[in-house]
């Protein structure tokens, strides 16, 4: 059973594959310890969520992680998926940037809310960072 104690929420707000990539890392570590994790993604990091591949100025970096056995982009991101991370797209952000719904990734299980709704799915006890 997840416990909200040490449990993370992740304002992904920057459009940098490095970012997401680490956001995408840390949701993963703390849902494979049993802990919740909201991924919370507006402006930029956005771009994340489209594709495939994601929208991300520096996306080549993703093979170098491959190769070097480390967790890519779509590695992490199921892991999210599967093991129950909380996505939520921010209307806002979309918005913003003329994003339209439909051109967001199908196999990510989001909700489109806003603030509130982070603010409200982050529970006493997690931690709330921004990336």
């Amino acid at each position: 059973m997840k416990t909200p104690e040490g449990g993370l929420s992740l304002i992904i707000r920057s459009g940098d594959y490095e970012s997401v990539h680490y956001a995408l890392a840390l949701a993963s570590a703390a849902l494979a310890v049993n802990k919740p994790a909201v991924l919370f993604f507006t402006m930029n990091g956005l771009r994340a969520l489209t594709g495939p591949p994601p929208g991300l100025p520096d996306w080549n970096r993703d093979a170098l992680m491959r190769e070097r056995g480390v967790g890519d982009f779509e590695t992490l991101l199921q892991a999210c998926v599967e093991l129950g991370g909380r996505f939520i797209v921010c209307e806002m952000g979309l918005r913003a940037l003329g994003i339209d719904r439909a051109e967001l990734r199908a196999d990510v299980p989001f909700t489109v809310a806003g603030i509130v709704t982070l603010l409200e799915e982050t529970k006493p006890g997690m931690h709330l960072l921004a990336l």
